[in-house]
């Protein structure tokens, strides 16, 4: 076990997909002199050349652009959103040759592409640096969809997706780069597509993804001292979801309450809540409720404490779960 930042974490996994793979590759604005805006390839330029990591214009649809071309020329490329809501000039090439490329060849052609996106809010920034894009690629067939909440998974599910020869968008809670933890460097000990129990419980479920996972746990913990049992599963993949896990325990518990920074209309909670509605029909207690952001553009970052679900609104979807 090593102690790491998320951030250098996702450096040292990146240093191995670089070190595994002889085709791999690294672009985007800034990754390569700078590091990245948020230091996550620092160093790796100077270790591996600038051929393979590479400083892109500004241009987010040329940087996947080239990437969907370096890949159907065998390489397979890292790619950085520097931001989450510069991934939208992209979008195009993401949905309409990312994503389909594969399937319009019938399978003969693979695309080994991986879109790094740091995401979410919490770090007190302005307009465009905010954003929870998730649902626009989840709901993308073509695409998988993976977010790491901690250092130890970061460091596997950065590997695991880069090994992978479908595209990944791979998002990045940035209001969790900083947090530190152990990372066993020996074994990843998950799928890249599996959902993860944090916590068991018995009252009710707390279904969380990327940065509302320690939102969630801590959540769990307060709800402990006042004797209520809950059960924590952190999904990682967005899609694929990871279902029996969930299944299992909500039937388990009779209640579910979904936390995601996102915009709730629409977003994966939605899609969480009907389909545990659906397959658990009869074993619900409560109808399965959801603590997201609110369905506004994301606010200046002096109200943003007041935008993202904590963990009063949390306990507080727990207890009106209860009250059925």
């Amino acid at each position: 076990m090593t102690t790491m930042s998320m951030i250098k974490a996702l450096n040292e996994g990146l240093r191995r997909v670089l070190e595994d793979q002889p085709k791999s590759l690294v672009m985007g604005e800034d990754v390569g002199r700078l590091g990245g805006v948020f230091r996550v390839t620092d160093g790796l330029q100077k270790d591996f050349g600038s051929d393979r990591i590479i400083d892109t214009p500004l241009a987010e649809s040329g940087i996947i652009g080239t990437a969907i071309g370096l890949a159907l020329r065998g390489y397979r490329p890292i790619c950085e959103i520097q931001f989450d809501g510069f991934v939208y000039p992209a979008f195009d090439q993401l949905v309409s040759q990312l994503a389909k490329i594969p399937n319009r060849s019938g399978g003969r052609v693979r695309l080994p592409v991986v879109v790094r996106i740091p995401y979410g809010g919490g770090i007190g920034a302005i307009e465009h640096h905010s954003e929870s894009p998730e649902a626009y690629f989840a709901h993308t067939a073509g695409l998988k969809v993976v977010t790491c909440s901690n250092p130890n998974d970061a460091y596997w599910m950065i590997q695991q997706a880069a090994a992978g020869d479908d595209p990944v968008i791979f998002f990045e809670p940035k209001r969790r780069y900083h947090s530190k933890d152990d990372v066993d460097t020996e074994s990843a000990g998950l799928d890249l597509y599996r959902a993860r129990t944090l916590r068991e419980g018995r009252t009710a479920t707390l279904i969380a993804y990327g940065p509302t996972v320690d939102v969630a746990v801590n959540a769990a913990a307060a709800a402990a001292e006042e004797g209520t049992d809950l059960e924590v599963i952190d999904l990682r993949s967005l899609s694929p979801i990871d279902w029996e896990p969930l299944f299992a325990s909500v039937r388990k518990t009779g209640r579910a309450v979904v936390v995601h920074e996102a915009p709730g209309n629409i977003g994966v909670g939605a899609e969480v809540a009907a389909r545990l509605s659906e397959e658990c029909f009869y074993s619900l207690e409560s109808p399965v409720l959801r603590v997201t952001g609110y369905d506004v553009p994301y606010p200046a970052s002096r109200l943003e404490d007041d935008y993202l679900p904590n963990l009063d609104r949390v306990l507080d979807a727990v207890d009106r779960s209860l009250e059925y």
